[in-house]
Parts: C-alpha cells; sequence; structure tokens
C-alpha cells in the first residue's frame, strides 16, 4: 500500500526567503553558490487552495514542472540546491510520476539533489531509495514520539549517505530537554536547553530544521553552530548524551561503533 499522506504544510513563504537572501546577498557581498537553498514540490492536499503553484487540472508531471519554475521565480535563482518531495502521493504509480520528472531536473542542473519527507515507515524509505534513479540524500520527518523518532530510518540513512532533517524538533520533544539533569547539563555548556537539544541532535545525525524569528534566539543558534564548526565537542562522552537520550524514551537507545545512535 502506498505510505500514508503528510499533513499540510503551514508556513510556506519561498517569495521571503528570495527577497531575504538576496538583499543578505548584497549586504554581505555573498554570491549565490555561497548559499544552500532548499525547497519543496507539494501536491494539492498540502496547498493553501487560493495559492497553488501549478495549474491543478494539469497532469501530475506538469504540476511538477510548473512548481519549480514558480520556486525559482519566488527564490530569484536558477537553480535549487536540494528539492524535496512534501510527502507521499496517493500510489507508488503517482508517486514515481512525481519522482521521476523531480530526477530530469538534475539532469538539467536545475537542481543539485532530492529528497523526500513526511515517509515514517522504513519500509517505504527503503522502496523509494531502491526504485529511484537518482536516489534521495534527504529524509525530512518529523521528529517525535509517535514514530519512535525514527529509529530504523535514520539507521537506513546512514548506511545510505542521506540527511536526515528533523522538523517540529523542538515542539514535540520538551521532557527531553527540560528534566533537571538537562536543565544542568545545559547550563555547564552554556546553552540554553533547546540549544542543548539541537546539539544533541547533531551530535546523532541528525540536522534540526530551525525556524524563528526570534533575533536572540537566531544568535544563540548561530553561536552554537560556530562552536560545533570551531571542533567543539558539546558532549564530550555518551553519559553526558544519554541524559537527553534516555528522557525521549526512544527504544533501542545504545552506543553504536564509533559513535552513537538514537
Amino acid at each position: 500500500p502506498p505510505p500514508p499522506p503528510p499533513p499540510p504544510p503551514r508556513h510556506y513563504n519561498e517569495g521571503g526567503v528570495g527577497d531575504g537572501w538576496t538583499a543578505a546577498a548584497k549586504d554581505l557581498n555573498l554570491q549565490r553558490s555561497d548559499l544552500w537553498i532548499q525547497t519543496k514540490f507539494s501536491g494539492l492536499g498540502a496547498h493553501d487552495p487560493n495559492n497553488v503553484p501549478y495549474d491543478v487540472n494539469a497532469s501530475l508531471e506538469e504540476r511538477v514542472k510548473q512548481s519549480l519554475k514558480k520556486s525559482l521565480e519566488n527564490l530569484q535563482t536558477d537553480y535549487i540546491d536540494s528539492w524535496v518531495m512534501h510527502g507521499p502521493e496517493d500510489s507508488w504509480e503517482n508517486h514515481f510520476k512525481v519522482w521521476r520528472t523531480m530526477e530530469m531536473f538534475v539532469d538539467e542542473g536545475k537542481v543539485r539533489q532530492l529528497g523526500i519527507s513526511n515517509f515514517y515507515r522504513v519500509e517505504d524509505v527503503k522502496f523509494a531509495y531502491e526504485q529511484a534513479r537518482i536516489k534521495p540524500k534527504v529524509v525530512q520527518n518529523r521528529f517525535y514520539s509517535d514514530s519512535g523518532h525514527d529509529v530504523e530510518i535514520r539507521k537506513f540513512c546512514q548506511e545510505h549517505d542521506i540527511e536526515y532533517q528533523s522538523f517540529w524538533t523542538l515542539t514535540a520533544n520538551p521532557k527531553a530537554y527540560r528534566h533537571p539533569a538537562a536543565l544542568e547539563l545545559a547550563k555547564t555548556k552554556g546553552l540554553s536547553p533547546e540549544g542543548l537539544f539541537y546539539a544533541f541532535c547533531m551530535a546523532i545525525g541528525i540536522t534540526p530544521m530551525d525556524g524563528t524569528t526570534n533575533t536572540q534566539h537566531m544568535k544563540e543558534d548561530i553561536a552554537l553552530l560556530n562552536r560545533i564548526r570551531s571542533g567543539e565537542k558539546i558532549f564530550v562522552d555518551s553519559d553526558e548524551l544519554a541524559i537527553i537520550g534516555n528522557a525521549l524514551g526512544t527504544p533501542n537507545w545504545s552506543i553504536v561503533g564509533d559513535g552513537e545512535e538514537l
């Protein structure tokens, strides 16, 4: 059977991203190649009916083509670094109609890589991967307890050089970073509890999708990334990681090889 349908996106503003990156690039003397831009193709059920970026009566393949054209216009660029399929279609046949069309744009150089989102059964991720000519380089999912925090999917991603991106990362998991031991650890690391949880996610191979309108939170997030990129290990051993990992209630929390995995 096809995977279950995804929830609709709540916040899409490609035009704002396009205006933002071009203004920032001008102010900071950056080139397009200095930035990494990701967006999605979303099916009919995932759009505001009054703001669909393609002809709803067109074929599925044509909708994909029109969607990318609109994304390129909105984002003010001639290529997309990462183009993600927002969620499963209503059948595998339609899934691959979308995917094969997306692959064409990688061939043309308008897209650098592809990904999938809202796939919560590992067998679906495996099938989509195995049947793809151009393999997905991203799996983007809600990171929450209902899916067991995607333990098996993340393992598959690690084994196949796929980036696992998480959303709803903080909203779904406050118990993991707001219990007394986590609060104490955050204090000793000079981080907010939320920053500590982001650091935990990155330490176990997750790329958290981060969005905020709060300037202070933006500064904290950038400071954390700078610390990690400088080579600092926020978590010095598996015992520190377990303070967060055990609190998630995720099954099979264990040490794997030279690294930690949840």
